[in-house]
């Protein structure tokens, strides 16, 4: 059985597709832990399904390092074989990414390498873009640049707002998520191929 750690700062609704998905006795993934760098409404995801939680504030130390220090440490307690970023709203410092990749993961709102960095989907409709997508990637120490695990296209309409177009991509980003984890547990994916290292 695969163990995932999912790393959340906002609403968590990936998380909470994973952790639907995980109820499933056939899917061979289980979430053993969800943190985030701030009191994140998500945690009421993991809190329903009884799933641990823990909280590295970012704004409590003083580096981006000393942060992802705790971070290792907090994360190392639940040794996951997977940690999935999920709307994990800060990049992490590359001592985390260099421990874990490429059993580190995140989604993103965009065709990579199309539209990279933290507004995806209003980059797309800025550049006039008909399609753009959603996409699951191993993270790297770079910016959305990591190997692509899986992605697909997603249309833009020619009334689409930035709200919009991001609800109609949520969906396939989840299901796309949920299909890479059961894909790595199933061994269908393998991650060291992926190395970023």
């Amino acid at each position: 059985m695969l163990t995932v750690a999912v790393l959340i700062s906002g609403t968590g609704s990936n998380l909470r597709a994973l952790l639907e998905a995980a109820a499933d006795p056939g899917f061979p993934a289980r979430v053993v832990v969800v943190g985030a760098d701030r009191q994140a409404d998500g945690f009421a995801h993991a809190e329903a399904f009884g799933i641990p939680t823990f909280l590295v504030p970012f704004r409590d130390f003083e580096t981006r390092e000393h942060w992802g220090e705790e971070l290792d440490r907090q994360l190392r307690v639940w040794k996951p074989d997977l940690i999935v970023l999920s709307g994990l709203m800060r990049l992490l410092p590359a001592s985390v990414v260099d421990a874990w990749s490429p059993r580190l993961i995140n989604t993103h709102p965009a065709y990579l390498p199309e539209f990279p960095g933290a507004h995806g989907v209003r980059d797309a409709l800025a550049a006039g873009a008909t399609r753009t997508g959603a996409s699951v990637i191993v993270v790297d120490n770079g910016v959305d640049s990591g190997p692509i695990l899986a992605q697909e296209r997603v249309e833009v309409l020619p009334d689409d707002t930035e709200h919009t177009l991001h609800e109609r991509i949520k969906p396939v980003e989840r299901r796309l998520l949920i299909d890479v984890v059961r894909a790595i547990a199933r061994g269908e994916l393998e991650l060291t191929a992926f190395s970023t290292s």
